[in-house]
């Protein structure tokens, strides 16, 4: 009975040993890698689980705009070209790459506020260090809404031209081949050749049609601070690229009515009020202002 005592409390005190190299070891961790600040996120905070394919912004707003298997957008979609190059500015938002600048005493409206450069440090995407690159190297600094005039090409000013993103879309895609989402084929429509991306895996596009609809139905919180800052800004920039509706086709007329519902309540929000509160992101709220107003 003694021997099986003392077995016990050995068993005991090393697992309390265990237990606290483990804790130390935590600790060291939280102290090598502090949280972002507000507003922001690290570079490699994405959707879902690590193992799951990563995907940009303007990824998946294309990849909702992505005809399964014809493999390019709508003919009809006017609004996907400026709506990829707010993905663009919010994405450099997120990564810590842009910032507003400060509101001063008077309070600038958030489309009257310059975008500045808070680092200029290479993100990993060509289209978005070229934007960057763009806005560092700008001065004096322009505002949100005309960056996404500028980058979108849509401007009456010839030396101002130059500031064009070309091929966004056919990039975009070429990326999503890349990391296995889309594959490349050629397609004869009558007159011309074009270069068509057909889906390749389902998976993907059905995690992230989830991921949509699952935020304004199930898991639906009625707070978009409370909600993930890139969900958020998927949600308004895919309703601005006209590319929502393919999320929501699916639905059975219920639910379809209750998320359509639901995103003309976050459509209705007042940026500058949102912007203000605690733990937001200003250039999120910016995006949003411009294709709201």
């Amino acid at each position: 009975m003694t021997s099986l005592t003392q077995r016990s409390s050995g068993l005991v005190q090393r697992r309390t040993e265990a237990s606290r190299t483990a804790a130390d070891k935590e600790r060291e961790v939280g102290r090598k890698e502090p949280e972002p600040r507000r507003g922001e996120e690290s570079d490699h905070d994405d959707i879902g689980d690590s193992k799951e394919t990563r995907l940009t912004l303007m990824e998946e707003v294309l990849l909702l705009g992505l005809k399964d298997r014809e493999g390019y957008t709508s003919f009809w979609n006017d609004c996907i070209s400026s709506g990829l190059r707010g993905c663009m500015l919010i994405e450099l938002a997120l990564r810590g790459r842009l910032q507003l600048e400060p509101c001063g005493v008077r309070r600038k409206s958030l489309l009257a506020r310059k975008v500045l450069c808070k680092s200029d440090a290479p993100t990993g995407d060509v289209l978005l260090d070229e934007a960057l690159k763009h806005i560092k190297e700008t001065q004096p600094p322009e505002t949100v809404q005309s960056w996404i005039e500028l980058l979108s090409g849509e401007t009456w000013n010839p030396l101002k031209l130059h500031y064009q993103l070309r091929n966004v879309r056919e990039r975009l895609a070429k990326n999503l081949v890349e990391k296995g989402v889309l594959t490349t084929e050629k397609q004869n429509f009558l007159l011309f050749d074009m270069t068509t991306h057909p889906l390749t895996n389902n998976n993907i596009k059905q995690r992230l049609i989830k991921k949509v609809q699952e935020a304004v139905l199930d898991k639906w919180v009625n707070d978009p601070h409370r909600m993930d800052k890139r969900l958020v800004a998927l949600i308004f920039l895919a309703h601005s690229s006209d590319v929502l509706e393919n999320a929501f086709a699916p639905l059975l007329d219920d639910q379809y009515d209750l998320a359509m519902k639901r995103v003309r309540q976050l459509l209705e929000l007042e940026p500058e009020a949102e912007s203000m509160k605690a733990n937001t992101n200003e250039m999120l709220w910016a995006v949003v202002a411009a294709f709201t107003k």
